[in-house]
Formats: C-alpha cells, sequence, structure tokens
C-alpha cells in the first residue's frame, strides 16, 4: 500500500470535488491510501508538491484544479506554468498524476470531472499509481 498527497487548487468547489472524489476512488480502489491539501491556485500546486516530496511521507502526487478560460492572459500563464512545474518535477522522479482542467467553460469541465463521463480525477490518480509502479520497477 502506497500513501498519496492529493493537493487541490479549490477554486471551482463542485467541480474540485468531483476530481476527488474520482482520484478517492481510484486510489483505494487499488488498495493506496491518501490526504488531500488545499493550496491558494494551480500556479502553487507544483511547489506544494516539491515541499511535501521534502518530508517523505508521501509515495506520490495528485494535482486538482480547474482552470476555465477567461477574457485575459492569465489562463494561458496558469495552465502552461503549473503543467510546465509539475512536469519538471515528474521528471525529477516524482510520481505525479496531473489532474488540473484546462478548459473553455464550466461545461468542459464537468464533463472531465465527473466519474461517469471522463473521470479525469481517477485517470490522474492511476497516472500517479503508474508512475511509482514504474519508479519501484526501474529501481530494482
Amino acid at each position: 500500500m502506497a500513501h498519496f498527497l492529493i493537493i487541490e487548487a479549490r477554486f471551482y468547489d463542485h467541480l474540485n470535488d468531483l476530481l476527488i472524489e474520482g482520484a478517492v476512488a481510484a486510489l483505494e480502489g487499488a488498495g493506496h491510501s491518501h490526504e488531500v491539501i488545499t493550496v491558494p491556485g494551480a500556479l502553487e500546486i507544483p511547489g506544494a508538491v516539491a515541499l511535501a516530496s521534502e518530508s517523505g511521507r508521501y509515495d506520490g502526487y495528485i494535482a486538482i484544479g480547474v482552470v476555465i478560460r477567461g477574457e485575459t492572459y492569465h489562463f494561458e500563464v496558469v495552465s502552461n506554468e503549473s503543467a510546465r512545474g509539475l512536469m519538471a518535477l515528474s521528471l525529477d522522479g516524482l510520481p505525479i498524476g496531473n489532474g488540473i482542467l484546462t478548459v473553455e467553460n464550466e461545461a468542459q469541465a464537468l464533463t472531465r470531472a465527473r466519474r461517469t463521463e471522463k473521470d479525469k480525477g481517477g485517470e490522474a490518480a492511476k497516472a500517479a499509481i503508474r508512475m511509482l509502479e514504474l519508479r519501484k520497477q526501474f529501481a530494482s
């Protein structure tokens, strides 16, 4: 059994609840435990993963958040930089599942968040589990 940290940028409560529901179901379904922490926004998720990794308490990480395009360039910055930060950490060997939705509107987010539809929270958890398995495989 592994212990995962779910880091959520809780901006859209109802969407995050759906994503976390999927992630928790996937983790528990695979026999793993988890904790959930909240950060101010998607840009803070990579930093939280980096800080948590220093504790040695977690085997893997699931990033949860929703970024909906608005009228300004801010959407691009948040989407690109949060993904870049998570990718850099994963290239350093951390098992991370990226469940940060970057969408045009709430309808797209709902479709991706619901477990009965695309279940991106569950997919992010499964990705983190698989990356942990790969890390263990290559360490042997």
